[in-house]
């Protein structure tokens, strides 16, 4: 079956839980809207989805010291890891060989991007310069969370937590681990929204995956961890099994700096080797949770990735980006708790704001919620540079 999932734990705009996020989903309430926390002339022009606790509220309730060096990254990883934890009921890290792979492509640049022209000058701002890199929030949540196994920080930008949580798979089937906890945290920042902006695929509406008249995605923050456990430490501790990671694939379009291939050669082959490694037939996936940034070029490609794949046999799809706004590196493992809570409820989720099909591909998503037997999940995750990367989660 693959590599048992015990745990889970979420933040995101439309929820700060499990129950949190699953209640929004199902519900078909989106978390996407105007800024909040930065503060910018263009606050008003943009739609994001953004966690709406403060720092200073996520740090009351991580119970943090008022004075501290966390990053807003790392505040949500770590509230999101630690829910991970005790939804797997794991009191001590120690007991079992365990790791933590974690990912960001923001790292600490929301502080950093605040303090820079005072460094020099101002002393008490110079404790964030050491959190910029992205391995900070990996370090902090690791050793908050007592895990001295394998800590690792993968940056594959869109497809870098789907990364981590096939990683840790890999390592356990390798039996490297008995344990590991996977996932990926990224907040919202200046330099992202500027960024996104300058590549001209930012939406001042909300986001239409997969629609003929698509503007853009919409950016968002969140934080995501799974915790993946080898079938000896399930036996022995009688873990419940929230589902199974069956299936992975990693390929690269090796075509553009920012765009997916014009016939989705990455994303295809990605496909391909998730389901061969999952021993699956496309026509045994019951959900798609795509990539769906709703951009021009991320959603032609994907849909002619799909077309390859699946043919006139097009699975249920849907883009849950509509709900939580692309979280980056986090939303390989924000969709990975959507593609599981889908398995659980037996619950299709909605691609929100869709009206009309690409006359390219005619691919037309799900638009409301529905109830089905679902025993696969494929869930895929594209980032900059052409890395591709698909999971495949089976009913436990």
């Amino acid at each position: 079956m693959g590599v048992a999932i015990t745990g889970m734990g979420i933040i995101s705009a439309i929820g700060h839980s499990v129950e949190e996020n699953k209640t929004s989903l199902l519900a078909s309430k989106s978390g996407i809207g105007n800024l909040r926390h930065i503060l910018t002339n263009h606050s008003q022009a943009i739609k994001v989805g953004e966690v709406l606790l403060s720092n200073a509220e996520l740090t009351r309730q991580l119970h943090l010291p008022e004075i501290h060096n966390y990053t807003r990254t790392g505040l949500l990883g770590l509230v999101a890891a630690t829910a991970a934890l005790e939804n797997s009921n794991i009191s001590d890290c120690s007991t079992y060989r365990t790791g933590f792979i974690s990912s960001t492509t923001v790292g600490g640049m929301d502080m950093t991007e605040q303090y820079i022209k005072q460094f020099a000058t101002d002393v008490t701002t110079q404790k964030y310069i050491a959190t910029h890199h992205a391995g900070d929030s990996t370090q902090k949540i690791a050793d908050t969370l007592g895990i001295n196994g394998l800590v690792t920080t993968i940056s594959t930008a869109c497809s870098s937590a789907a990364n981590a949580i096939m990683l840790g798979e890999r390592l356990i089937k390798a039996g490297k681990l008995d344990r590991v906890v996977v996932g990926g945290t990224d907040s919202l920042s200046k330099f992202t929204i500027n960024g996104f902006k300058t590549l001209m695929i930012q939406s001042d509406a909300l986001c239409a995956p997969f629609d003929a008249h698509r503007k853009g995605l919409n950016l968002g923050e969140a934080a995501a961890y799974l915790v993946l456990e080898s079938d000896t430490v399930v036996q022995k501790e009688k873990k419940d099994v929230l589902a199974y990671l069956s299936g992975y694939g990693n390929a690269n379009d090796a075509f553009h700096q920012t765009a997916s291939s014009d016939n989705g050669e990455g994303a295809f082959l990605a496909m391909q080797k998730a389901l061969e490694i999952a021993n699956l037939n496309p026509d045994q996936i019951d959900y798609i949770n795509a990539h769906g940034t709703a951009t021009p070029n991320n959603d032609l490609s994907e849909s002619i990735a799909l077309k390859r794949v699946f043919g006139d046999q097009m699975p249920d799809f849907s883009s849950t980006k509509s709900f939580t706004g692309h979280t980056l590196a986090a939303a390989g493992a924000i969709e990975a708790v959507f593609s599981i809570l889908a398995l659980q409820e037996q619950y299709l989720f909605p691609n929100l704001n869709f009206n009309t099909p690409m006359p390219e591909t005619g691919l037309k998503p799900i638009t409301s919620g529905i109830k089905k037997e679902i025993r696969h999940v494929l869930s895929n995750s594209f980032g900059f540079g052409g890395n591709c990367s698909t999971l495949i989660f089976s009913k436990a």
